[in-house]
Order: C-alpha cells, then structure tokens, then sequence
C-alpha cells in the first residue's frame, strides 16, 4: 500500500514540470511541489484501487443526485436566511421601527446604506479568512454571529443602536456569498453551475420573511411587531447554524458522509473546470494578476451597476407599495410574489445559460431589457394607475436574474485559490458599493413617487447591459487567441495533476473562458 502511494508521486510530479512549461516556463520555485491543494493531496494517497475502477454514468449521475439533495438546500438556506436580514428591514419600517427608534430625515436611508459599510470593510479580511481557515465552519461562525446580531436589532431605541448592529451584520455577512461561491466551484462542473446557483442564490428570502410577517402582524404582544419579527427570524439562524455545522463539509474530500470512493467521482467530474480545489497558501502574485486583468473590473462594474436597484428596493420594497395605497398587513402579503416571480425567471434563465454553450453575458444583457422596461412605467405612469404601477413593480424584480447568472462568471473564469478569492472579494465588493448607493438614491423629499429614484434605477441597467457586453467580447476574443496559439481546446487537455494544480487562468494553456 506504502508502496502505491509513494508510486503516484512522481507520476503527479511529472505531470506539474509539463504544465509548467505550457504555462510559459513559470518560476520554478513558485509551484514547485505546488499542491498544498487539498484536492491533490488526497489524490495522492487515495488507494489505486479506488482510481483504477472506471466511473460509469450511472455512478456519476448517483453522485451528482447525492451532491444536489444535500448541498444545495443547506447553501441555499443559509443564503436565504442572509437576505431576510436586509429584506426584513423594510416591513420593520411599516412596523413601527422608524417611529420607535425615533428616526428622521434620511437616518432611514442610512441604516440600509450602513450594512454594506460594514460588508465592503470586512470584505477583503473576510477573503483572507476564508484563505486560511475551513470554509465550512468559517461559514458556520458567521450564520451564528448574524442570528446574535438579529436578536439584538430587537432591542435598539435609537439611530445610533440600528447603525452599530447594521455595521457588524454586514461585516458578517460579507464571507457569506463568496464561501457559497467557492463552494460551487467544489461540488459542480462549470456546465453545472449556472442553474445550480440559480437555486440557491434566489429571492425566496421575500416569501419566508413576507409568511413570517404576515403572522406576527396579527400577534397582540406587549412587544412591538417589528421587534418580535427580528426575534423570531434571530432565533431560527441560530439553529440553522448548528444544522450546517454537522452536515456541511469544507470540501469534498472532507465530507464524512461520502465514502472514498464517492469523493473521488466528486473530484473526477469537476476536474475539467481546469480552477483548482482548494490552497491554504497566500500567493500574491496571483492576487497582481487579477487586479491587472481589464475582465476583473469589467465585471465589477456590472456588479455595482446591477446592484444599485437591489439596494434601493431591498430598503424601500415596502414603503413603496404602502405608497400606492396598500394597508400595512396587505403589503407584507403583497412582497410574497417578488420572490417568487424572480426565482422563476432565474431558473429559467440559468436552465437556458446550462443548455446553452457560451451564451451567459448575451442572456444578462438581453434580460435586463425587461426591467429597465418596467423602472420606465415605475417612473411614467400616473400614480392613480395603481395596478399597473403594482405589475411593473413586480416584473422589475426580474432584474435579480441578470445578477444571479453572473455570479457563475468569476467562478468558472478564474482559477488560483488567491486570485479566485481576490476575484470573489472584488464581486461582491462591487456589489456592497452598489447597494450602499441604492438606498441614496430614493430620497425621503422624492416620497411617495420616487420618480427621481427610477429615473436612476433605469441608468443603471444601462451601464449594467454595456458592461457584461464588454466582459463577453474581451473573454471571447482571448479564447480566439489561445486557440490560434494552443490549438482547439479539445486538444488542449489538461492532466489530473494540472487540474488541481494551485495555477491561474492565465498560467494554465488548456483554460478557456466562459461566457
């Protein structure tokens, strides 16, 4: 057995010198015995036995059925629960919130904004932890330190309180969308992905928080409703922490309810994605190489564009709707379809990105035509037009999908732990800035019309659709590049031992980008 293992190496050895010199003769000294990798280690010692039994269809197919009932509600809970705790705000406004903790002026508008203040400073700290600690139980902390948080939103009098426990909500939360990320890179091909995070990434937290608020708007406490919502919605993070804690693994090769067998066809069907698994060292050479890449920042900007409307409705979605006429219970009811609506069309369009090679920025910029459609109607039809006003709010929410699809962008098209972690960290740093704008731009003397508001949401949309265009072009035109240089990528077959190698996009010549 001894013997087996020490038998692989110069094997895995040998087949790194040869990426390197693909890559164009890469210092040696940066990859030599590169794979701290836990993918490769684990390849490394796993039983030639195991990997010599070829991996049939059937066995793959029972395995991705394992990988999708499992993984994909605990991450897609945990992400749900993550945007109650924004979403949740707005029915606590009509509550009773704003007058309880004796908010004026735009002090409302800057207790949505102060969230993201927080996220976008602990964004790139949070980076560096998931670097250097398991990502599962990093994971685990923050849905803990968030329900702790949530609880003690409900006793706040006062701006000052609201804005404290804001700020560190957001700081905890900023790991939460890049930990689901890299965990999709883990569990799924990059063909997979899009509809994958399609169900996880939803808008289903409108639906849950929309139920919850329903009743506790019908409760007659001595506690104010708005403080009760946030209990309530407190306490069940702190359970689902302890749900994920048990049965959500840091990687595949960590899973205790996965045999050795299992991980192995986990790690064979994602090893064309060609990104690697996962590296502990910090290598800053990668983290250079995505600040210099023109797609890093192209693709940032869609992300701050995309995310200026969900900034402004997250905070708003509520006095809104209470705006055109609707009592306060009716409201909470009437958030139920935005959710719904908008995980519809995001699994639709993920099912058609799937099935559809390289198509993933023309959907983007294609669908954002439908809510820049309706911040049009939002901002010119009369306001006596309640039911139309009503329908275009809700068909606005289709603008999530756009967002969704390209969260599977920087996943598929990078590759080097650091510069994958560099690349999350600059996403959703976009995406903070996005949603600290969102809320400034409906001011408290634009109520209850907003017209100013739309007229902002619509420019974004614009930006958001050039961008992701320019993203698609610059990805398309480097692929035309390598394939003129390397040949065709079918030809360009990466190795096992390269797969999982701790190399970038741009060091590994069989990777071609999504888009």
């Amino acid at each position: 057995m001894a013997d087996d293992k020490e038998a692989t190496m110069p094997d895995l050895q040998i087949a790194l010198e040869h990426e390197k010199y693909q890559a164009g003769d890469i210092i040696a000294s940066r990859t030599q015995n590169s794979s701290h990798d836990v993918a490769a280690q684990f390849l490394a010692h796993l039983d030639p036995a195991i990997a010599a039994e070829p991996i049939s269809v059937g066995e793959a197919r029972r395995v991705l059925w394992k990988i999708d009932l499992i993984l994909i509600p605990l991450i897609m809970v945990t992400v749900v629960l993550a945007a109650i705790d924004k979403v949740i705000i707005s029915n606590a406004a009509i509550y009773g919130m704003t007058k309880d903790t004796h908010l004026i002026g735009n002090q409302y508008s800057w207790v949505g904004s102060i969230f993201y203040f927080g996220y976008l400073t602990f964004e790139y700290p949070a980076a560096l932890l998931i670097q250097r600690l398991p990502v599962a139980k990093l994971y685990v902390g923050m849905v803990a330190g968030w329900a702790v948080l949530m609880l003690c939103t409900a006793a706040t009098q006062n701006f000052a309180g609201l804005a404290t426990v804001r700020f560190l909500m957001g700081m905890l939360e900023a790991s939460v969308f890049p930990i689901s990320s890299i965990l999709t890179v883990m569990w799924w091909k990059t063909s997979e992905q899009p509809l994958r995070v399609a169900f996880w990434f939803n808008q289903l937290s409108s639906v849950f928080s929309g139920l919850v608020s329903y009743g506790i708007g019908h409760t007659n406490t001595v506690l104010a409703p708005w403080r009760l919502l946030f209990l309530v919605l407190g306490g069940f993070s702190l359970l689902w922490a302890a749900v994920l804690y048990f049965f959500l693994p840091d990687s595949p090769v960590q899973c205790w309810y996965f045999s050795d067998r299992e991980k192995f066809v986990c790690l064979e069907r994602v090893k064309d994605n060609n990104t690697g698994m996962e590296d502990k060292t910090i290598k800053w050479y990668q983290v250079r190489e995505c600040l210099l890449d023109p797609k890093t920042w192209l693709l940032a900007l869609f992300s701050l564009a995309q995310n200026i409307p969900n900034g402004g409705l997250v905070t708003f979605s509520a006095i809104i709707v209470t705006g055109l006429g609707y009592s306060r219970l009716i409201t909470t009811v009437l958030g139920i379809p935005t959710g719904v609506l908008a995980t519809v069309w995001q699994i639709m369009l993920g099912f058609l990105a799937a099935n559809m090679r390289n198509s993933r920025c023309a959907i983007i910029a294609i669908a954002n035509l439908v809510p820049m459609v309706c911040a049009i109607l939002m901002w010119k039809l009369p306001r006596e037009n309640q039911h139309g006003l009503l329908a275009s709010y809700y068909v606005f929410y289709t603008y999530w999908a756009p967002y969704v699809l390209s969260t599977s962008l920087p996943m598929a098209n990078t590759s080097g732990h650091s510069k994958k972690l560099t690349m999350n960290a600059i996403f959703f740093l976009a995406y903070c800035v996005g949603n600290i704008i969102g809320p400034q731009v409906f001011r408290a003397e634009d109520a209850p019309s907003y017209s100013r508001g739309y007229e902002g949401l619509l420019a974004c949309l614009v930006v958001a659709i050039a961008s992701i265009i320019a993203y698609g072009v610059l990805c398309r035109w480097e692929n035309h590049n390598r394939d003129k240089k390397e040949g065709p990528q079918l030809d360009v077959v990466p190795s096992e031992a390269a797969a999982f190698s701790d190399l970038t996009d741009r060091e590994k010549r069989a990777f071609r980008y999504t888009y």
